[in-house]
Formats: structure tokens, sequence, C-alpha cells
């Protein structure tokens, strides 16, 4: 009985520690959950989010902080999170959608789209 408790304790602690880490605002998502391209293309010089108007899908849209685009960012914007669980898009393991979930597809690229008149 005293291991499920201290089992319990356990594991509160650690799920405390990644909501914690989750909600700290500013702090960039850990190189190694960073696809190489994104982690490439992001920028010093550019923001963390995109400003408020910007066209969805566009280079614009994108949330540095967390390598997605800024319009499908549901850390950033949970309003977003009904809409993707409806699809059936949703990782309820790791809270967020599963199209973005890189701990259950570790090999998901999410790449930015290049700037107007840009080519890859």
């Amino acid at each position: 009985m005293r291991h499920t408790s201290i089992s319990t304790v356990a594991l509160a602690t650690f799920i405390a520690f990644v909501v914690a880490a989750c909600d700290k605002k500013g702090d960039s998502t850990p190189r190694a959950e960073q696809p190489a391209s994104a982690a490439a293309t992001a920028s010093t010089e550019e923001p963390a989010h995109a400003r408020h108007g910007i066209q969805p899908g566009s280079h614009e849209d994108w949330c540095g902080e967390h390598q997605v685009p800024e319009s499908l960012c549901t850390r950033c914007n949970p309003s977003l999170t009904a809409a993707f669980k409806a699809t059936g898009d949703w990782c309820e393991e790791h809270g967020l959608p599963e199209s973005q979930c890189r701990i259950c597809n570790p090999g998901l690229q999410i790449e930015r789209p290049p700037r107007a008149g840009e080519t890859r």
C-alpha cells in the first residue's frame, strides 16, 4: 500500500513539472523535439509568435515557440482544441493534436512555409 502512494506522489510530481515547463512563456521547444528544418529556419530576429491578423498558411503564420503554424497552435490558443478533437486529430496522452505530436511521431516534420516569392 505504501508503495502505491509513493508511486502516485512521484507521478503527480512529474506531471506538475511537465505542466509547469509547458506553461513557461518565452521558452522554446527543446531542440530534441524541433525538426532540423524548423530549427534551421528559426531566427533570433523573428518574434516567437505571429502578429495578429496574418494570413493562415503564410510564412508569417508561425509559432516560433512551438514550431507549428500559429493559426493551428493549441498551446498558444487552447480554443482550437475542440476543433482538433472533433476531427479525431487529438493525442489525449500529450494534450495536443496528433498531427503535431512529435512524441508519438518522432519523424514528424512540420515545415514553415517559405516567404512570399521564395521557393524551396
